[in-house]
């Protein structure tokens, strides 16, 4: 009986402390948003989004999966020929359908991605694919290009740079180009594209003289230009840290570096793909992109390779500043080992000397000589000096 109570017993404290263990594995889980990344969500808001929600959905299905980033969604509409201009902000999105099937280039430029029936209404009158939409309302998508004939998909990255807390933030643009009118849908207002807007307004350069695929062209260039302005800041926050690293490497410079790491591994995951949407933008089989406007592609295609290298140039960069600081430590460590080194070793016979004659045994003749005391002193710091001398003349330090 008292076999089966132990038995019980020990069985009792081996679930709680299984109930115990799992708790705190719960609780570790939940923290590590908070310790990676420094901001909760983290790992579920930048690098990929939970799709636990679309499991199980038929294609086509609409809903939005990204963030509420504006109240009110924002309708804008530039319809403009070589020779005039129309620039209207809409309150209902029924006004733009009669842009569609003019003979001017329109562009409706679309803020805020919540509102699910006015992206249907959107899709029915402009013939869009269910799949676009679709893939309009999930904003975790990767940079692509998809041609539907009458119309070419493209979605791309659109990225900014918080001062505050030293953090990229990136926003999906989806571009519809039509035969005469190009469709931006935008995630909240804020945008790249104020040049352009102005562009437009002065009939400045040749954007108004073109077909609607310079106008996408424009849109595309002015977004990739932006990555530069954000290469920049992180160029001289890189250099001044590698500086640092250099004069004085402090533990905390090692957490700035990971986080300047992890920025640049969700930069090249926002442009990388690009590289593939300019080529296969440039070689498209579509009289939508007129032959004239390649050139134009082609060069966007170099401003990518351009930015992609600068991404991996800084990506080694940081990977060497990583290694400099562990080799800075270590041989700070070693520097540090080396000095205690000579000093014990510089100890080691006086406390030998010391040791003998702190015996005190009777028979000690030099215990009892007036002098022994001073003779000792001298030669213990004789050998402290030669020692000095010894290892000064080495370089030992």
């Amino acid at each position: 009986m008292d076999k089966n109570e132990d038995k019980d017993s020990l069985t009792g404290a081996v679930r709680e402390g299984l109930e115990q263990a799992i708790d705190l594995t719960i609780d570790t889980i939940a923290q590590v948003p908070k310790v990676f990344g420094g901001v909760t969500g983290f790992i579920g808001s930048r690098f990929f989004e939970p799709q636990a929600s679309r499991v199980g959905q038929a294609p086509g299905t609409l809903a939005f999966s990204g963030e509420k980033k504006t109240e009110e969604v924002q309708i804008l509409v530039f319809d403009y020929s070589e020779d005039s201009i129309e620039e209207k902000k809409l309150d209902a999105i029924e006004e733009c359908f009669e842009y569609r099937d003019t003979e001017t280039i329109t562009w409706i430029n679309i803020v805020g991605l919540h509102d699910v029936e006015l992206l249907e209404k959107v899709g029915d009158h402009f013939d869009l694919h269910p799949l676009v939409l679709e893939d309009i309302l999930n904003t975790s998508q990767r940079p692509k290009i998809e041609d539907y004939e009458d119309y070419l998909y493209v979605v791309v990255k659109m990225l900014s740079f918080n001062s505050e807390n030293f953090q990229i933030v990136s926003e999906q643009i989806s571009l519809v180009l039509g035969r005469n009118f190009v469709l931006s849908f935008q995630e909240q207002p804020g945008d790249t594209f104020k040049s352009i807007r102005d562009r437009l307004r002065n009939a400045r350069g040749r954007i108004r003289e073109r077909r609607a695929d310079y106008l996408a062209y424009s849109l595309l260039d002015s977004i990739i230009d932006h990555y530069f302005l954000i290469l920049e800041k992180l160029g001289e926050a890189i250099e001044g840290m590698e500086q640092t690293l250099l004069e004085r490497p402090e533990p905390k410079l090692l957490h700035k570096l990971h986080h300047m790491k992890r920025e640049m591994i969700f930069l090249r995951k926002s442009v990388y793909p690009l590289r593939e949407l300019i080529v296969s933008l440039e070689r498209v089989e579509s009289d939508l992109v007129d032959k004239s406007t390649n050139p134009f592609i082609h060069d966007l295609y170099d401003h990518t390779i351009q930015v992609i290298d600068t991404i991996e140039t800084f990506r080694d960069m940081l990977s060497g500043m990583f290694d400099m600081y562990l080799s800075s430590i270590s041989n700070r460590m070693n520097t540090v080992m080396q000095m205690l080194s000579l000093v014990a070793t510089i100890f080691i016979p006086l406390t030998f000397i010391a040791g003998i004659y702190g015996m005190n045994f009777e028979n000690m003749p030099e215990l009892k000589s007036p002098y022994g005391y001073q003779i000792v002193i001298g030669v213990m710091a004789v050998i402290g000096v030669t020692l000095g001398l010894y290892f000064r003349l080495r370089k030992w330090w």
